[in-house]
């Protein structure tokens, strides 16, 4: 989606800039890709040991307004971040019946230290609900298009933010708290949580739009064209486990889905683009994913 030219957004709301981490070589990172893409688990146990580093900080000076968003990948995560947070500030107690707090949204380069656990880039974007934090190297866009094959757009970055705000969402709301997570298979309650994730995400891009940025009194984004729509459902498509699984020349096994198929993580995205609620969302009500 594009950013209307003259919405401000906080730059101090996103960090930048690694903590300690532990380093990951090559095939051990393309297994924890792989294996986490877009969850919410700890993800320590998954990673060997390494050496230690550190990465510089560094800041959004260059991201003054809607026009730095539509310009520079790491402007647009910050204006992302801020109109995720004002679409759930209302939304969330309303449907949900609780208090929308932020989490801590990170931009880092190579790895970083988290309450999960150290992590590097190799595992993709992910929450972690022990700090409420949302973790991303941007490097994982180009992965996006080049791994996986996926167009490398706005809505295609927009919806992967979202869909980690989701599981946010279901921290808050305790849905994280009463399943079992590391459970796998085509209707398992881990596949409904990132469903239910995927659903959170269209929900917000189908109201999005409508959202106020209430330093400019302007609405964040313009209306998402068809085209735009095509990107993050192609996003959607190309991180479900049957494609991931074909791609890495492995045989299609549902049993050991952990995130749900292409098919599945599109008509989620689409239900709640569509239906534009919390309800509609409900994934663990489903019979049939």
């Amino acid at each position: 989606m594009t950013f209307n030219d003259d919405v401000r957004a906080d730059t101090s709301r996103v960090r930048r800039g690694g903590g300690k981490g532990i380093a990951v070589g090559g095939g051990a990172g393309l297994v924890a890709l792989l294996v986490l893409l877009f969850t919410g688990q700890d993800i320590s146990r998954f990673l060997p040991g390494g050496q230690q580093t550190a990465a510089p900080a560094q800041d959004f000076a260059h991201c003054v307004t809607g026009a730095d968003a539509n310009r520079y990948t790491d402007c647009r995560m910050v204006y992302t971040a801020d109109a995720l947070d004002q679409y759930w500030l209302a939304a969330l107690p309303e449907q949900g019946g609780v208090q929308y707090r932020e989490p801590t949204f990170q931009l880092f380069e190579g790895q970083v230290a988290t309450g999960c656990g150290s992590a590097t880039s190799a595992v993709g974007p992910f929450y972690c609900p022990p700090d409420e934090s949302v973790y991303l190297d941007l490097g994982f866009f180009d992965q996006l298009e080049t791994q996986l094959g996926a167009e490398n757009a706005p809505l295609a970055q927009e919806y992967i933010v979202a869909h980690e705000w989701g599981h946010h969402i279901q921290n808050q709301l305790g849905t994280m708290a009463t399943i079992d997570q590391r459970s796998t298979g085509p209707q398992s309650d881990g596949v409904r949580l990132e469903l239910q994730a995927d659903c959170y995400a269209g929900l917000w891009v189908g109201h999005a739009a409508s959202v106020v940025d209430p330093d400019s009194g302007q609405t964040f984004l313009q209306p998402p064209t068809p085209e735009q729509i095509g990107d993050a459902l192609d996003a959607a498509a190309a991180v479900g486990d049957d494609r991931i699984q074909a791609g890495a020349g492995q045989q299609v096994n549902p049993e050991s889905w952990t995130h749900g198929s292409s098919e599945q993580r599109v008509r989620w995205f689409t239900t709640g683009y569509e239906q534009g609620t919390l309800a509609a969302c409900d994934t663990f009500a489903a019979q049939q994913l």
